[in-house]
């Protein structure tokens, strides 16, 4: 009982510390992480693109997946959950009778760049390759370790898609964890998923808790295109390192997402790291095309899908996955940054 409450208090006071060291930094939007010079970055300042035109449309924030793939390969190269991914096949009830139709996707895709305050050969990076470090980055998620045998990729049809021909999930060189997380929706967006959920007849029912898994993984230099990464990154300085996230299942909405920091010694000062994190979320059409049958029921014009994922609905609360995409990616940077700039 005495290690649990040690650990718990362990892990509020390090949530305590990452939110204060997030509330420093400052977010500066650019149109291209890559294409912004590495010299014009400040300390406390994180460069930021999502790719949108405005603040209060989707126009440009979401990809359709094929034309990503053609049209920013190098992005698509490594923010892909796994090289020969392809969009799948799924079976959906169409005028009454079932029909085999393709899963198409959508990507939502982030890039920013920070500066550390430590030469790229300090960074211990092994220390945050773990579920502490994922624990202590949101405190409205909630996160477990698993073993690869609890793993529900194959659970569902949309989640089988995801199975990696390469390897199993949580397992091979590299992994050093294995998350199961959980977060419930806040605000009034449980209220709005009891409403949706009148209207999709015999559809499979929403839910208001997220639930999702992933794996942590170190990749050594044997494990990565260094060029490759320069290219993505816009840095032309050897990478130090690279932490990667692959979230390979989840229970709706979403299909899968990555996450990949790439450290490398900073060009205008060897005595700081730039740090690289490129984060690509897949998102289904098929909730994204739902914008006419919500703005045609009064009560719901404020839970069109693709607004309260980009958090421009009245629905949109707090500061995690409720307040819309953009900002809890933000506010996931920052927290990021602040934890690894102290160490």
């Amino acid at each position: 009982m005495w290690i649990k409450s040690s650990t718990a208090t362990l892990l509020v006071f390090a949530t305590t510390v990452a939110f204060a060291a997030a509330q420093d930094y400052q977010i500066v939007k650019v149109v291209s992480v890559a294409g912004a010079a590495v010299d014009s970055l400040k300390p406390k300042t994180i460069f930021f693109t999502d790719h949108r035109a405005d603040e209060t449309s989707d126009k440009g924030a979401f990809i359709r997946f094929e034309e990503w793939l053609k049209t920013r390969p190098v992005e698509a190269k490594y923010l892909n959950i796994f090289p020969s991914f392809r969009e799948g096949m799924v079976h959906k009830i169409i005028d009454g009778s079932k029909k085999e139709v393709k899963d198409e996707l959508q990507m939502y895709v982030t890039e920013a760049r920070f500066m550390l305050s430590r030469p790229a050969d300090k960074v211990d990076l092994k220390a945050f390759a773990t579920l502490p470090f994922v624990q202590s980055i949101d405190p409205s998620i909630k996160h477990e370790a698993i073993k690869p045998a609890d793993i529900s990729t194959m659970k569902d049809e949309k989640g089988s898609n995801n199975k990696n021909p390469d390897r199993a999930w949580c397992e091979g060189a590299g992994v050093t964890a294995c998350i199961r997380s959980s977060y419930k929706l806040e605000g009034k967006l449980p209220i709005g998923v009891a409403l949706a959920n009148k209207l999709r007849d015999s559809e499979k029912k929403l839910s208001d808790t997220i639930e999702f898994e992933s794996e942590m993984r170190l990749l050594s230099a044997a494990d990565i295109d260094a060029e490759g990464l320069k290219k993505l990154t816009g840095v032309n300085t050897p990478v130090a390192g690279v932490l990667e996230q692959n979230m390979f299942y989840v229970n709706q909405v979403m299909r899968f997402g990555k996450l990949l920091a790439v450290f490398q010694p900073n060009p205008a000062d060897a005595k700081s790291t730039i740090t690289t994190v490129v984060i690509a979320l897949a998102v289904g059409s098929s909730t994204l095309d739902q914008k006419k049958k919500y703005e045609n029921v009064p009560v719901l014009r404020n839970l069109v899908p693709s607004q309260v994922l980009l958090g421009n609905s009245s629905f949109n609360t707090g500061n995690s996955i409720s307040a819309g995409l953009p900002s809890y990616v933000r506010n996931r940077i920052k927290a990021i940054a602040g934890i690894l700039d102290r160490g």
